[in-house]
């Protein structure tokens, strides 16, 4: 992901000033009004929203209110944030109740916080509606100099909004994960390499692609990763994308669409969302 420089040098400007504030409200045990105020400035200082016109305070939903919401440019909401005290350690009621927020108010990206710790859920509007923690990074801890923790601010800065960056993170991450390593793992393509390579390691001994995709199933990968609904669905993806390659190859423009098969977003085109992480309990308290 290309960060732009004026992000991250705002960045390097302002994060320290904003660990040390986080440090002290935490010692004097600051209470959940002053926490949202130092969001507010951390809102403007490190993520560039302009605290006057790109960001609502007591979001008005359904009878009940979030605590802050982020307009784009249109004045639509992009992110509801929902904001516990500096000290109060985030929960699965916080959780629900942030995404019950979402949910009812039908914003696609919730973030929780209490000024350290910030997790990014997005909500699947389906029957049921469902959720994934896409990022979860500490304020204090998080170094800037490294790209994928750089990157996890950027997508939710106005400079990441601004370029719709958020969905291009969702969709590079979607790829990132078990059940995609599995499917690339348990495949023909596979079994024919590590033939190839056996053969040319070792002359004396034969082995026959069923033989390795035994092995594999048998004693490498885990069940759920090879038995999975999540596992069928991201080997039906890659076997999707194998056949557009092939297909591609017989017309002879393989160099031509390569980059056009080769995408997080085409597999997501194919697939649909495949989880980040294990799915969460939905049946937590609301607070």
């Amino acid at each position: 992901m290309n960060v732009p420089a004026k992000f991250t040098k705002r960045v390097n400007e302002n994060l320290k000033k904003y660990q040390g504030i986080i440090t002290q409200i935490k010692k004097k045990d600051a209470n959940e009004s002053d926490t949202v105020t130092v969001i507010t400035d951390i809102l403007q200082d490190v993520f560039g929203y302009d605290k006057y016109s790109d960001i609502t305070s007591e979001y008005a939903i359904k009878g009940t209110y979030c605590d802050l919401a982020i307009l784009d440019g249109h004045k639509k909401i992009s992110f509801l944030i929902e904001v516990k005290a500096v000290s109060v350690a985030l929960n699965d009621n916080h959780i629900k109740q942030a995404l019950d927020y979402g949910a009812n108010a039908g914003v696609n990206w919730v973030i929780l916080t209490n000024a350290e710790t910030w997790m990014l859920y997005k909500i699947k509007f389906g029957k049921p509606i469902d959720k994934e923690l896409v990022s979860e990074f500490s304020l204090l801890n998080i170094n800037p100099k490294i790209d994928k923790e750089i990157e996890a601010l950027f997508v939710i800065s106005k400079d990441g909004q601004e370029k719709s960056s958020i969905e291009d993170f969702y969709s590079s991450i979607q790829v990132k994960n078990k059940f995609i390593i599995g499917a690339l793992l348990n495949s023909p393509e596979v079994y024919s390499l590590i033939r190839r390579t056996m053969r040319k390691l070792f002359d004396d001994v034969k082995i026959s692609e069923q033989e390795i995709a035994d092995i594999m199933m048998n004693d490498i990968l885990k069940r759920d990763i090879i038995d999975s609904e999540d596992s069928k669905k991201a080997k039906k993806g890659i076997e999707k994308l194998y056949k557009k390659m092939d297909r591609a190859r017989e017309k002879g423009s393989i160099a031509s669409t390569k980059s056009d098969i080769i995408t997080s977003k085409s597999f997501k085109e194919e697939v649909g969302d495949v989880p980040v992480k294990e799915n969460e309990d939905n049946e937590n308290g609301e607070e």
